[in-house]
């Protein structure tokens, strides 16, 4: 961990979720020794992390919350977390969508921020099971001059479906619709990454159709921040090694990002200059 006395509070905060579930726990006085910071600013970092429920305060520190493998949280709910990563992200996955392109956007809060950034690319074509993700392209579609379509907005076909707590629409229709379509790229948010457990979701229904994102793209971007790492979802649908790059934010420890290049041909850290 970083000495660095002048880390911002989310930056010092996403060390330290990422020491509790690296290590199973931390105590107050190791981490104001590593982050060389007072005994009350890593009480207050810990304070922050169990209000948004990713540790649970113990007598002079903290251990990881252990979520049920089922619990899938809302979108509104998953909306709050990490939103300066989130946006991190999607500016950097934008710009590996290539103008005239066919893409694919599943579900999720960071490809809904992805959406945002894809408004300006031209001539896409976007297929999505996302609710939100199609209403940013729907929204953004305001009538030229000539009354149609604004020039280079994007296609969007949204697949059919039933719809999850995320706003995604998953099962049959979804899987039918998705499963006859070919996509250049694949811009995929999951519940959680892992070594062990690949990419997973606690939706089982929601896991087959992510499996047929994955199968149907030439190429699989996962954007996700780095509180997913270690989180397993109750369904694996798809390997470490099926994902081409995966785009997340400077949280991750040097040990973690070293444990993912070994799995991911391309580790994309936004933010910062260098690629793993």
């Amino acid at each position: 961990m970083s000495d660095n006395q002048n880390l911002l509070a989310e930056q010092r905060r996403a060390l330290i979720l990422d020491e509790v579930r690296r290590r199973g726990g931390v105590r107050v006085n190791e981490l104001t020794r590593r982050l060389n910071v007072s005994d009350m600013t890593v009480r207050r970092d810990l304070d922050a992390l169990a209000r948004q429920g990713f540790v649970a305060k113990v007598h002079g520190g903290a251990v990881p919350v252990v979520e049920p493998s089922t619990h899938e949280p809302g979108f509104e709910a998953k909306s709050s977390l990490e939103p300066t990563a989130k946006e991190d992200i999607a500016r950097a996955a934008a710009a590996m969508a290539v103008p005239g392109s066919a893409i694919a956007l599943s579900g999720g809060t960071t490809t809904y921020a992805l959406a945002h950034q894809l408004l300006d690319v031209p001539d896409l074509t976007v297929v999505t099971n996302s609710v939100r993700v199609a209403d940013v392209f729907h929204t953004a579609q305001r009538p030229g001059s000539s009354g149609g379509p604004r020039p280079g907005a994007a296609t969007v076909v949204l697949t059919g479906g039933v719809r999850t707590p995320s706003d995604s629409l998953v099962g049959p229709v979804a899987d039918q619709a998705i499963a006859s379509l070919h996509f250049d790229v694949l811009f995929l948010g999951v519940h959680g990454i892992s070594v062990e457990a690949g990419l997973s979701t606690p939706n089982l229904a929601e896991a087959e159709t992510n499996r047929r994102l994955v199968h149907s793209a030439r190429r699989v971007v996962v954007v996700a921040d780095h509180t997913k790492w270690g989180t397993v979802g109750l369904s694996s649908f798809a390997r470490l090694e099926d994902v081409d790059t995966l785009v997340t934010d400077g949280g991750l420890s040097a040990e973690t990002r070293a444990e993912m290049s070994e799995h991911i041909p391309g580790l994309l850290i936004a933010g910062e200059d260098d690629t793993v």
